[in-house]
C-alpha cells in the first residue's frame, strides 16, 4: 500500500478523513484502490476523470501513464474523451452501437478510419464525410471532380457511398476552374493551425487555412490530397485497387 500511495503522491493524505480531500485526492484513493490489491492483473478505469477540472486532468493522466509504466498492469480505459484515450493508449478500441468498429494504434485510428464514425469521433475538428459519386479514380462532390488514388470498380450495389477526408488534408484556396466551389461561414484560429468552416451545396465541411492566405468574400475553392481521400459504403471503409 506505501508504494501505491508514493506512486500517486497520496503518502502526506493516509492519515487524514476522505471528508478533508480535495476532489482529486479523492479520485486518487479510488484509483488505490485498485491496485493495492496483489492478484489483481488488470485493472478496468471507466471515466476515472469525469468531475475533474482540466488542469487536474492533465496531472492525473501523467500519474496513470507512470502507474501504467512502473507496475506493468493491463489497464482498459472507459471514456468518453477523444484526448485521454489517445494519450494512455497502446491500442484504443472504438465502440459504435454497441459494437467494436476499429481497434488500432492513435496514428492507425487517425489516417485509416475504418467506419465513419472513428472518423468523426477521432481528431479535432474530425473528418469531412460527405456523399459522393465514385467511379474509377475519380469521386464526384457538387459537380466537381475529385481524384482518388486509388480505383473503385466494384462498390457495393445500392449502398450509401460517401468519401472521407480530415481537414488536415483539404486546403482552402481563392476561386478557380477545377477546384471544389465553397462558401466560407468562419475561420478558427486555433493558435499553431487555422480551420476554415465551409459549406459546399447542402454539406459543412471543415478546411486547413494556409499561412497567409486572406480573401476579400467568402467565395473560396477546396484543393483535396488524393493520397488522404477514403471512400465508405454504408459507413465501412472500400480499400479500392492500387
Amino acid at each position: 500500500m506505501a508504494e501505491i500511495a508514493r506512486l500517486l503522491d497520496l503518502t502526506p493524505d493516509l492519515n487524514r478523513k476522505a471528508t478533508r480531500l480535495t476532489a482529486d485526492a479523492k479520485q486518487k484513493i479510488s484509483l488505490g484502490r485498485g491496485l493495492v490489491r496483489s492478484d489483481v492483473a488488470a485493472v478496468l478505469f471507466d471515466e476515472p476523470l469525469t468531475v475533474i477540472d482540466p488542469e487536474l486532468k492533465w496531472q492525473l493522466r501523467s500519474k496513470l501513464k507512470a502507474l501504467h509504466r512502473d507496475l506493468d498492469l493491463t489497464m482498459i480505459y472507459v471514456t468518453h474523451d477523444q484526448t485521454e484515450a489517445l494519450t494512455f493508449a497502446d491500442t484504443v478500441v472504438v465502440m459504435h452501437d454497441g459494437r467494436v468498429v476499429q481497434s488500432g494504434t492513435p496514428a492507425e485510428l487517425f489516417e485509416k478510419p475504418a467506419h465513419t464514425f472513428v472518423g468523426y469521433f477521432i481528431g479535432s475538428p474530425g473528418m469531412n464525410i460527405v456523399p459522393a459519386e465514385v467511379r474509377g479514380r475519380e469521386a464526384r462532390i457538387g459537380g466537381h471532380v475529385i481524384a482518388l488514388n486509388r480505383s473503385y470498380e466494384k462498390l457495393p450495389s445500392g449502398a450509401r457511398i460517401e468519401v472521407g477526408v480530415r481537414p488536415e488534408f483539404v486546403d482552402v484556396e481563392r476561386p478557380a476552374p477545377g477546384l471544389l466551389s465553397a462558401n466560407i461561414e468562419r475561420i478558427d484560429d486555433l493558435g499553431r493551425i487555422r480551420f476554415a468552416h465551409v459549406r459546399v451545396g447542402d454539406a459543412k465541411l471543415a478546411a486547413r487555412v494556409p499561412p497567409g492566405f486572406s480573401t476579400n468574400s467568402n467565395s473560396a475553392a477546396l484543393r483535396f490530397d488524393p493520397a488522404h481521400v477514403h471512400v465508405y459504403a454504408d459507413s465501412r471503409l472500400v480499400e479500392g485497387a492500387a
